[in-house]
C-alpha cells in the first residue's frame, strides 16, 4: 500500500494556504489526515478539501503532534516560533517565509534547478522568494549550458506578493479612482491602482530594498555560483496575481537566441511563449492559475555580443510560493526523505 503523510497547513486562510490546500487535492498528494493551522484571529473558520469541510485551529504547542509535514506560509516571526517545534516534534518543514533561507545549515530548494540540496535537510526546507524561483526557473536551463557570468534583473511585481488583502486593496482603489474618489492605501504605503513605485521593503546602505537582496543573495546559494554578478530592480505593479521580469544575462562567450529557444522549449517548468509578428509574448493575465513560467522575448542584447535578454511572466501565488512548496513536498516523497509518525492520526480527518 502506498505511503502516506499527515499534513499540516501553517497559515491556512491566506492567499498561499489557500492554494496549498488546493495544490495538495489536485495533485493527488498522498494525504493521510490533514490540520489546518492559522492565528486565533482566523480560527474557526472552515475550508474545504476534497469534498470535506475542515475547520482551522489556532496554533498551539501541541498542533504538531502526529504530523508528518509542515507546509508553512505565515510569515518569517510565527515560522521562527513554530519551525523548531514542529520538527521536535518528528515533522519536515518546507517554509514559504525568508526566516531561514540564508542559513547555511537549511536547503533552498527550487525542485528543476537543484533538487539533490534537499536531501540534506535538517528538518526544515526553506521556499525560496517568488522573484527568484521564477527567475532561476528561466534561468537555470541555460545556466546549466554556459554558466551565467551576470544577471540584471527588473521585476514587474504584483499586489498578490503581498498578500490577499492587497489584491482587495488594489480592486478596491481601482473602483474609487473609476468614480473620481482618492484611492485609500492601507496594506502598501502608496496607492498602487493605476499606479507603480519601487518595491516598498526596507532598503540598505547600498540604496537596495530587501526583495532586490533577497534576488541577489537566494539566486547564488540555488545555483551554488556564490561569486554571480547580479542587480536587480524590483517594482510594485497594479497587477493581481502574476509578476513579470525583464531578464538580462551576460555568459563568457555568445549564446546563440536559436540554442537558447531550443533549450527552453524543453526546459521543466517553462512555456515557451513568442509570437514576433504579433507582438505576443508573456503577460501576467496569462500567467495566473498556471504552473509553468512563461518565458519568451528572447533576443540578442544588442549592446553586448555575450549576452541575451530574456522576458517572462509567472504566477506568484502558485509556481512563485504554493507550487513550488508542494512540489518539494514530492520530491521528498518520491526520494523517502519524510519519515511517517506512529501517532494516531489527525483528529477530524
Amino acid at each position: 500500500m502506498p505511503q502516506s503523510y499527515r499534513v499540516a497547513i501553517l497559515g491556512a486562510t491566506g492567499a498561499v494556504g489557500t492554494e496549498l490546500l488546493e495544490l495538495l487535492a489536485q495533485r493527488n498528494f498522498p494525504v493521510a489526515g490533514l490540520r489546518l493551522l492559522a492565528s486565533p484571529r482566523s480560527a474557526g473558520q472552515s475550508l474545504v478539501f476534497q469534498g470535506e469541510s475542515l475547520q482551522v485551529e489556532a496554533v498551539n504547542e501541541q498542533s504538531f503532534e502526529g504530523v508528518d509535514l509542515v507546509l508553512a506560509s505565515a510569515g518569517g516571526s510565527i515560522s521562527k516560533a513554530w519551525a523548531p517545534k514542529a520538527v521536535a516534534a518528528g515533522a519536515v518543514v518546507i517554509d514559504n517565509s525568508s526566516a531561514f533561507r540564508m542559513d547555511p545549515a537549511v536547503p533552498l530548494v527550487v525542485p528543476e534547478v537543484n533538487p539533490q540540496t534537499a536531501a540534506a535537510h535538517q528538518g526544515i526546507i526553506a521556499n525560496p522568494n517568488c522573484t527568484t524561483i521564477l527567475m532561476v526557473v528561466a534561468v537555470y536551463p541555460l545556466h546549466r549550458v554556459q554558466p551565467v557570468q551576470r544577471i540584471v534583473a527588473a521585476t514587474y511585481q504584483s499586489a498578490s506578493g503581498a498578500g490577499a488583502r492587497a489584491m482587495e486593496e488594489v480592486k478596491t482603489q481601482s473602483l474609487a479612482i473609476l468614480n473620481g474618489q482618492a484611492p485609500q492605501p492601507e496594506v502598501f504605503p502608496y496607492p498602487l491602482a493605476f499606479n507603480l513605485f519601487p518595491h516598498n521593503s526596507a532598503l540598505n546602505d547600498l540604496g537596495y530594498c530587501e526583495e532586490e537582496m533577497k534576488m541577489v543573495n537566494e539566486t547564488r546559494k540555488i545555483l551554488g555560483a556564490p561569486d554571480l554578478r547580479i542587480t536587480a530592480t524590483c517594482v510594485r505593479v497594479p497587477v493581481l496575481r502574476a509578476h513579470s521580469e525583464a531578464i538580462n544575462l551576460e555568459f563568457a562567450r555568445p549564446f546563440s537566441v536559436a540554442e537558447a529557444r531550443e533549450i527552453l522549449t524543453q526546459a521543466a517548468g517553462v512555456k515557451l511563449v513568442e509570437n514576433w509578428q504579433t507582438n505576443y509574448f508573456p503577460m501576467p493575465i496569462d500567467a495566473s492559475g498556471q504552473d509553468d513560467v512563461l518565458v519568451g522575448r528572447i533576443r540578442q542584447d544588442i549592446s553586448n555580443p555575450n549576452g541575451l535578454e530574456l522576458w517572462l511572466s509567472g504566477d506568484q501565488i502558485r509556481k512563485g510560493a504554493a507550487l513550488n512548496a508542494v512540489q518539494i513536498a514530492e520530491l521528498l516523497v518520491e526520494q523517502d526523505l519524510i519519515r511517517p509518525t506512529l501517532t494516531a492520526a489527525i483528529a477530524g480527518t
